[in-house]
């Protein structure tokens, strides 16, 4: 990925930390997890920090949360974020190296991260390695096949779609982790839908802004500036005469390490 779209991205997930889809990730992740007031917890790949918020209170000043990221840019906005909470610690470091001790956290947490790592078998094998025997991983991926916009010309809906897979190196890690879990020793391994389908758009819309990233990023991959402003104009006028739709598949895979 290039620096415009790392900058693209970040953004990207930023803005859909902050909709309505990010909301019902972070209630769903919560729901997920039975944290008890002074556990320790990491979210792996925190972005921003929207979840960091959420843990810190829930782990209370006698627990600790870790956020793990390797962008600046991104451990900047969380510190911005979560400078209220002295219980919150942010590791700028990848997802293999997080250089904490072994058996520390009580809960493992990772939102739309793990997809972008190409070999992702040693996050995976970190995450275990910093996990407490009976911990919790839960984390939210996306299936890439079934994220999609619909309204436009098939043929260049298409051309634009198969431009964005190159934008993530998993397009369908939901499917691979419950087997590299299981192999980790991960037991009660299980799968939650937070798929969600948008019809119409505001300003807000979580639509809207992926619709600019991948315009973006189609200009990457050579698609003319042409195609790519027809494309825009037709998800437009879809959506004027009510025929606009946009899917999005996230996956909630958690399991508890045996």
């Amino acid at each position: 990925m290039g620096v415009d779209f790392d900058s693209d991205l970040g953004k990207l997930q930023r803005s859909m930390a902050e909709s309505i889809a990010g909301t019902n990730r972070r209630n769903a992740i919560l729901s997920e997890l039975q944290i008890e007031p002074g556990d320790t917890i990491i979210d792996v790949g925190c972005g921003a920090g929207h979840l960091l918020t959420h843990l810190a209170k829930a782990v209370g000043g006698d627990g600790t949360v870790y956020g793990l990221d390797p962008s600046k840019a991104q451990i900047d906005q969380a510190n911005l974020r979560c400078s209220e909470f002295e219980n919150v610690k942010l590791i700028e470091r990848n997802a293999d190296n997080s250089q904490l001790p072994n058996d520390c956290c009580h809960y493992a947490t990772s939102t739309q991260a793990l997809e972008y790592i190409p070999d992702v078998d040693p996050a995976l094998d970190e995450i275990t390695r910093i996990l407490q025997s009976g911990g919790a991983f839960v984390n939210v991926s996306i299936l890439w096949d079934h994220f999609k916009f619909y309204g436009a010309d098939q043929r260049l809906n298409e051309k634009i779609h198969d431009s964005f897979r190159a934008h993530c190196s998993h397009q369908m890690l939901p499917m691979e982790l419950p087997g590299k879990l299981e192999r980790r020793g991960f037991k009660y391994i299980k799968d939650k839908s937070l798929a969600f389908v948008i019809t119409r758009r505001d300003r807000n819309s979580p639509a809207r802004y992926t619709e600019d990233v991948m315009a973006n990023f189609a200009l990457t991959q050579g698609i003319s500036k042409e195609e790519v402003s027809d494309w825009k104009s037709q998800l437009e006028k879809a959506e004027q005469e009510g025929r606009f739709g946009f899917t999005s598949f996230p996956v909630m895979t958690s399991g508890y390490l045996g």
